[in-house]
């Protein structure tokens, strides 16, 4: 072979093979991407692929949760990764961008409009004063309930009360009062109720999240906080969390317990959300946010989760939306 044949031979192979690789990298470079952003519906009708990443409100994590487990049954390279930590926090993660949708239990604040925020209701819920099932003074809070003047002294003024005067039992104890330390939707809501606007108005220990409350009450007799549907509820069997009571808000204070006013169960709970007997602002829309509006991936699962995703709400122990509620989200999201 002569010196100029091999150099055409060697030239040519050399360029097959830097082809190749440029396409192998090109390859490699696009699955990367896809696996690293928020993904999206891909052209020609094929299955979206990416990751979508949530935060935020305890309130919403059970149903979040579920939903994903869903969403991702029915798109096996869609990955969904969902953490709690508070509506504060799903707030400031969605706005400066850490995750594409930031789950909150209380109403978007003007200065997170400002900065952007877009978000639907997706369900409702609602917050409800809990004790330890041990409570010296049970029997009577069971038939009498307790009055929401009550829960201003304890949450509010910070009245050294005790379960005697509150129940009119022969109970000397002074009740122990658990608020939340992490910023959350379930405080400013139960604030909001109580006469006050934020969470840091409530007096008590604090406690981080709905979990942490619970816990801290059944723990101790005496004490008395507040949680989540879902968190004062046994997702299994619908009855209050083994060691929790959830003492029924005398609403109109004739000093009985009326039979629309018990929280016996958590179907009990949920009708009187339904029925407007359980009292506002204690129930709740919960939201999904981001910033300027949902895209791509993010916006099919809100989609989805608006439509399809709402027959899983009574599994889990949700109340829906009204449905002009969601027809006024679903235009709002585009659809």
């Amino acid at each position: 072979m002569t010196g100029k044949k091999f150099a055409g031979n060697f030239i040519r192979y050399a360029l097959i093979v830097v082809l190749a690789v440029v396409i192998i990298m090109s390859l490699v470079i696009l699955g990367c991407q896809k696996q690293a952003g928020t993904g999206s519906n891909q052209p020609g009708g094929n299955e979206p692929a990416g990751k979508i990443r949530v935060s935020g409100a305890w309130a919403l994590y059970p149903m979040m949760v579920k939903w994903a487990d869903e969403y991702q049954k029915l798109h096996p390279n869609v990955r969904i990764d969902v953490s709690a930590g508070g509506a504060g926090k799903g707030a400031a993660d969605a706005l400066a961008g850490l995750v594409e949708i930031g789950m909150i239990s209380r109403n978007i604040k003007p200065e997170e409009e400002t900065q952007g925020a877009f978000y639907v209701p997706v369900v409702k819920d609602a917050v409800f004063p809990v004790i330890a099932a041990t409570n010296p003074a049970i029997e009577e809070l069971k038939k009498h309930g307790i009055k929401k003047q009550a829960l201003i002294d304890l949450f509010i003024n910070a009245k050294p009360l005790t379960w005697g005067e509150i129940a009119g039992a022969k109970v000397k104890e002074k009740v122990q009062v658990y608020t939340r330390s992490d910023s959350c939707g379930a405080a400013e809501t139960w604030a909001q109720y109580l006469g006050k606007k934020k969470q840091e108005e409530l007096k008590g220990t604090g406690v981080y999240g709905d979990p942490g409350v619970a816990e801290a009450v059944r723990r101790d007799p005496l004490g008395i906080g507040y949680n989540n549907l879902n968190y004062a509820y046994d997702a299994r069997n619908g009855n209050p969390v083994d060691g929790l009571f959830i003492i029924p808000i005398d609403v109109n204070e004739n000093g009985q317990v009326d039979p629309e006013e018990m929280l016996t169960t958590k179907a009990d709970a949920i009708k009187a959300v339904q029925t407007g007997k359980y009292p506002s602002p204690p129930a709740r829309d919960l939201f999904l946010m981001t910033k300027t509006s949902f895209n791509g991936l993010a916006k099919e699962f809100v989609h989805w989760i608006l439509t399809d995703g709402q027959k899983f709400l009574g599994e889990v122990g949700y109340i829906q939306l009204a449905p002009e509620q969601l027809t006024e989200a679903l235009k709002k999201l585009g659809y």
